[in-house]
């Protein structure tokens, strides 16, 4: 990722493209009444000549677009000038924004919106990012770093980040039942600094969710089901509620965590019957299947035993008169992956996670 500097001497040698645009470079840094730019610059198509006003910031995350923005909107332009921003990477989102804004801004890899009502007006996008992020952590919203954006679903604010820290391990069953690693401190604070980046959530004095419907958009989006090792149905003679019964009464003495998949949860958050089949992920099927009642059978099962070690369909499980059922963004998350009926009924889930309070049927 170029930093500042690197990107303004790049506008400064004639680096930035704009077709049929012509940029060329005035001044460095210029103090006008009070506001400072990181440039200036005249911006030509044909005959015609438009001068700008640049800020520059070297990330293309929301947060730094947003900073942008705000900072031309309040900020004094020189007189005959225009507002222009300059990022590493400009999506068609944030071009749309800065339309709507009146703003011009362009990127070095080749998309931007240059408008100047009467004289000429730009509009290119398409171009692939050049400068994706290096950032240690990949992707915020899958796998295992995704649970430091569900935690938010389970409280939205916290004091710090060490709090924060010791809440996703606590909520983690693997780490308190299985002898998972609990996740790094910094890890958590990567993760972190990426929803902050994201704009989905803001640090003052507390560090507090700012957009949930977002944040289960980036989850949704970013969703990778459970790698499974070994699937088992059966038929557990007693059937019904029984079988919730068995499975408490087989996994204390296993020290097994047993934690019903979303599909079988859906009941605990939203109205939705659920199917006659149980499926519960465990982290290890071999000692369970040797003491469980029943029979395996692919006709007429009522219990599907998945096991899979993946800590995200446990994290946040929700424990009921002793048994374990999935978070609610879990649930969520598995039903955006069906059919549409299970699509209609996640935004019930999408409903009772974005509200002020989660009156759960769990604990």
């Amino acid at each position: 990722m170029p930093g500042q500097k690197e990107m303004l001497d790049q506008l400064k040698r004639g680096k930035v493209f704009l077709p049929p645009l012509s940029f060329r470079f005035l001044k460095s840094q210029p103090n006008v009444a009070g506001s400072l730019f990181d440039a200036l610059i005249e911006v030509s198509w044909d005959k015609n000549r438009v001068k700008f006003a640049v800020e520059c910031k070297s990330l293309s995350t929301p947060k730094a677009f947003q900073e942008g923005v705000n900072a031309l909107k309040l900020s004094a332009l020189p007189k005959d000038y225009r507002p222009i921003l300059l990022l590493p990477f400009l999506n068609n989102q944030q071009l749309e924004i800065l339309e709507r804004e009146g703003i011009s801004g362009i990127d070095l890899c080749g998309n931007g919106i240059v408008i100047v009502p009467g004289i000429f007006s730009v509009f290119r996008s398409g171009q692939k990012n050049c400068f994706p992020s290096s950032a240690l952590i990949k992707n915020i919203y899958r796998k295992n770093s995704s649970m430091v954006g569900r935690v938010f679903f389970s409280r939205p604010c916290y004091g710090s980040v060490n709090e924060i820290w010791s809440e996703v391990n606590r909520r983690n069953i693997l780490v308190a039942y299985w002898n998972k690693d609990p996740m790094g401190l910094s890890t958590v604070s990567k993760s972190l600094k990426g929803l902050e980046d994201d704009l989905i959530i803001e640090r003052k004095e507390n560090i507090c969710l700012l957009q949930a419907d977002k944040l289960l958009e980036k989850l949704s989006e970013n969703y990778a089901p459970p790698k499974i090792r070994k699937r088992v149905q059966l038929k557990i003679s007693e059937g019904g509620e029984a079988v919730r019964e068995v499975l408490k009464r087989l996994s204390k003495p296993l020290g097994l965590p047993l934690v019903a998949a979303g599909t079988s949860s859906v009941g605990q958050y939203a109205v939705m019957p659920r199917g006659e089949v149980l499926s519960v992920y465990c982290p290890s099927l071999e000692r369970l299947l040797n003491r469980l009642p029943g029979n395996p059978s692919d006709r007429f099962p009522d219990l599907e035993l998945i096991e899979t070690d993946d800590e995200t369909v446990y994290f946040d499980a929700r424990e009921q008169d002793g048994f374990w059922w999935a978070s609610p963004v879990q649930v969520y998350l598995e039903l955006m992956t069906g059919d549409r009926r299970d699509r209609e009924t996640a935004e019930q889930i999408k409903s009772f996670l974005i509200s002020p309070q989660q009156p759960s049927k769990s604990s």
